[in-house]
């Protein structure tokens, strides 16, 4: 198989003669986007070269596929546009391997796939839907985790609204996800009945008052809700629960959260059960200092001692130190520590409601809650930003780029020490 410009069979470890250093960026999501945009901003092309993989050739918001799913027209700006004019090597093909030990990255794509070598690998594969073994899931059920799934599920409510009889719309999940998934339908088509089954207390770690504000939400929007169901198994047509239960639905769509790939822990990377590298506070892997991770694929210990949650906030804390610690590791200057912290969640109740709920330093909602339109204005204005700042990676880009120091393969040891492994915050 021919080589590509940037491709190698073998890397290895040793000095590769003042050859450019290779930083691979696994996924183009709002972390990895971020980080490879960044790192073409502060480092010198005379040194680097940057090579982002990507599955899809576009850019996916993904916090609003709820709103796709729902109706709405949501932007996916091409990755080559977005990163044209700064020097960023795009490779679509999907990851299917890693080898830390030959640092390469095995890409299959439309033409059969090749290896990449790396000398910095920043793995930002993101998650997927996690259907926690439950049968049927993957066969029955839709799901928000993808753009061609949020489309799937928004051509299956288009048929039940162009039948003219109604429908039933089974939302299976009340975190984030579920709770904007559900309010975003119910808004939107207002012809279809919409369920959400909620495993316990709806909204059980918002603020009394939060909780309040989202039943009133529910109650408006026509949402029925199901407190303390879980749902064993999804068939065509209806679900099983737990307690027997058997309720129909013309679509069941499933937000009973999100999980990693299987690519890191294959390799042999420090993971958590859950598959999350296990990073330091630079963002650099424990058992593989020549590996960041960023975004939902890491397990990151905030300044709080918890882990952040899988969420776009936490994406950009952890880019942004991964940034500073390539970059400073690279040009040997000090590593600048960049803040973790998760301060609080924004969830949208459709267009016109939303809640801001503030956490404190142990992750606990605090009492007081926003709620209404003006906060709904605020989180769109979040999702508009997200996505301005993707799309322009090269804005305020310096004048003065860093040169790497000696040899461009050499890496220093990690100075922190390695993170207790805690619960998500």
């Amino acid at each position: 198989m021919k080589q590509r410009n940037g491709e190698r069979r073998h890397s290895g470890t040793k000095d590769r003669g003042g050859a450019r250093h290779r930083i691979v960026v696994l996924g183009a999501g709002y972390a990895g986007a971020y980080v490879a945009g960044n790192l073409a901003r502060r480092l010198s092309p005379a040194d680097t070269e940057i090579t982002v993989v990507n599955a899809v050739p576009y850019f996916v918001q993904r916090m609003r596929l709820n709103q796709l799913a729902a109706g709405r027209e949501i932007e996916a700006p091409q990755l080559a546009e977005i990163f044209a004019g700064t020097g960023i090597r795009l490779r679509i093909g999907r990851v299917t391997g890693l080898d830390p030990a030959r640092r390469t990255v095995d890409v299959a794509d439309a033409e059969g796939g090749a290896q990449l070598g790396y000398d910095t690998l920043v793995y930002a594969l993101g998650s997927r839907v996690a259907d926690h073994h439950v049968p049927g899931v993957a066969e029955h059920a839709f799901d928000v985790a993808g753009r061609p799934s949020a489309l799937r599920l928004r051509e299956r409510l288009d048929g039940l609204e162009r039948r003219g009889e109604g429908g039933d719309v089974l939302v299976v999940g009340d975190g984030l996800t579920g709770i904007e998934t559900a309010t975003e339908i119910a808004e939107a088509r207002s012809g279809l009945s919409v369920t959400l089954v909620a495993r316990g207390e709806l909204g059980a770690r918002l603020s009394a008052g939060a909780r309040g504000h989202l039943r009133r939400a529910c109650e408006r929007l026509g949402v029925t809700v199901l407190e303390h169901t879980a749902v064993e198994a999804v068939e065509a047509g209806r679900v099983t629960c737990a307690d027997g239960t058997v309720r129909t639905a013309d679509v069941t769509v499933w937000t009973a959260g999100f999980a990693v790939g299987p690519v890191a822990a294959e390799a042999g990377l420090d993971v958590t059960e859950e598959g999350r590298i296990v990073v330091d506070r630079t963002m650099r892997s424990l058992s593989h200092p020549d590996i960041y991770a960023v975004g939902d694929s890491v397990h990151a210990v905030a300044d709080n001692g918890l882990a952040l949650p899988m969420s776009c906030g936490s994406a950009g804390y952890t880019g942004r130190q991964a940034i500073e610690a390539i970059v400073g590791s690279l040009t040997g200057r000090k590593v600048a520590q960049a803040k973790l912290v998760y301060r609080y969640n924004a969830i949208s109740l459709g267009r016109k409601d939303a809640i801001w709920q503030s956490v404190d330093g142990r992750a606990q909602a605090r009492p007081r809650y926003a709620g209404g339109r003006k906060v709904a204005r605020i989180k769109s204005v979040i999702e508009k930003g997200a996505l301005w700042g993707t799309a322009h990676p090269t804005f305020g880009m310096p004048l003065r780029k860093r040169r790497l120091v000696a040899s461009p393969t050499t890496r220093p040891e990690p100075t922190t020490e390695p993170p207790a492994r805690q619960p998500a915050a």
